[in-house]
């Protein structure tokens, strides 16, 4: 069984495909995973979705099989050629999946480097399938050091720093184009997660911000977290307010365009919009004087200034990525020999008992002494398995060591145990 990883992002697919590619309802995540865990090679599965990328990270008996499937039900979901995907597919397998995986949820292969939403939105996608059982031991183990890795590099580098995402992005490049914002008015649209950073953001900008929403009761509840002043206008008035308001940011989860052609009104002033969602709810086809749309792709320059001023922390961040990639394999081997070493103790502890009952029913020792004689015999054996327990760990880190346990798990007639899902202590710190 190999991890592997298949990615399609900023970096292989532009936006019209991506947003082709996205799983915005649960149900359509659900039915997904379950056509791909049918298949025989593929038994684990986790499936990340956001606005710039389509993460499938996966077990498999059987990599090649496995990422032709994967790509398969993504061309079919998505309506684009199987060809055109499996060409533009980014696939690791095995260590690089790894690495990969580990890059990913520390923020190095995002479109903004260091942007702080993916770790969380890493950790949903892990709780999605980890709670309908589509993953095991397997994805547990490696998602649990992923989001180790990803608190290591937070804590080492200062890429974390300033909530960095593509809603700062977009609100830096807002404040660049309208210049003193004192008393600018901004209208978002949506209330979910990405709404949330960016109404912080403007507020931080200092903007005047309005929300808008179809679920105005939820649109309410976000206004009222916030201790600066949130305007809650009704989605009826979203045409007034695109009219009226200067600067725009959507970030709604709709599987279509919300403003086209047929509601996006002229206006008598300069106009910014900014679509941060993906699918983009901003029809492509929408061109007015007075008016500048930017969509996720168009943040490019700013991204890159991020990434110049980034690369050396970067690069640092890229270190502790590889030497975790490391840590983990380290740490899978000694998670095989540990049961090992613990099984020859166990054995040890059997073989002492079925003796010492032996020489009491025969009246080689008293049953006075018992106790003493096991504490002896125990001492023994702890004391003759200290070194090849020892040796074992040191094994545990060489290219021989599956081998070498296979061979002692045959002589002493082991079986392979420790089948519970590890619990990850850093699924619930975000």
């Amino acid at each position: 069984m190999s991890y592997l990883v298949i990615s399609f992002s900023h970096k292989n697919l532009d936006i019209k495909q991506r947003e082709k590619l996205a799983f915005n309802a649960e149900e359509d995540k659900d039915r997904f995973i379950k056509q791909l865990l049918d298949t025989s090679s593929t038994k684990e599965l986790v499936l990340l979705s956001t606005c710039n990328r389509v993460e499938i990270i996966a077990k498999s008996s059987n990599v090649k099989q496995s990422s032709r499937n994967i790509v398969e039900k993504l061309a079919s979901y998505s309506g684009l050629n199987f060809e055109f995907l499996y060409d533009r597919a980014d696939i690791y397998d095995g260590d690089t999946a790894v690495h990969h995986l580990f890059a990913v949820a520390s923020a190095l292969d995002s479109l903004v480097i260091g942007e702080t939403q993916i770790v969380g939105q890493l950790k949903d996608a892990f709780r999605f399938s980890q709670v309908r059982n589509y993953c095991d031991q397997g994805i547990s183990r490696v998602m649990h050091y992923a989001f180790k890795c990803a608190a290591q590099v937070r804590t080492a580098t200062s890429l974390g720093t300033g909530s960095v995402s593509v809603a700062s992005t977009a609100v830096a490049k807002a404040k660049e184009l309208v210049g003193d914002t004192k008393g600018v008015k901004a209208l978002v649209i949506g209330a979910g997660a990405m709404s949330e950073l960016a109404i912080k953001h403007l507020i931080t900008a200092g903007f005047n911000v309005t929300i808008t929403s179809r679920d105005i009761k939820k649109a309410q509840i976000l206004a009222d977290s916030f201790e600066t002043r949130v305007e809650v206008e009704p989605y009826s008035n979203l045409e007034f307010l695109l009219e009226t308001i200067p600067v725009m940011i959507t970030a709604t989860s709709a599987p279509y365009p919300i403003i086209t052609n047929d509601n996006a009104p002229s206006s008598s002033i300069k106009r910014y919009w900014f679509d941060i969602a993906v699918p983009r709810d901003i029809d492509e086809d929408i061109s007015m004087f007075d008016l500048e749309i930017y969509a996720v792709d168009d943040l490019q320059e700013i991204v890159n200034s991020n990434m110049t001023q980034r690369s050396a922390q970067a690069k640092e961040a890229y270190t502790i990525v590889g030497r975790a990639t490391l840590e983990f394999y380290d740490w899978l081997k000694n998670l095989d020999v540990e049961p090992i070493i613990k099984n020859l103790y166990v054995k040890g502890d059997l073989i002492i008992d079925k003796k010492i009952k032996n020489a009491i029913k025969k009246g080689y020792i008293p049953k006075e002494n018992e106790e003493n004689i096991r504490k002896l015999c125990q001492t023994i054996i702890t004391e003759y398995l200290h070194v090849p327990s020892k040796q074992l760990k040191n094994i545990s880190k060489n290219m021989e060591c599956d081998l070498i346990t296979a061979t002692i798990q045959n002589m002493f007639t082991q079986e392979a145990t420790n089948n519970d899902v590890l619990k990850c202590e850093h699924l619930t710190k975000i």
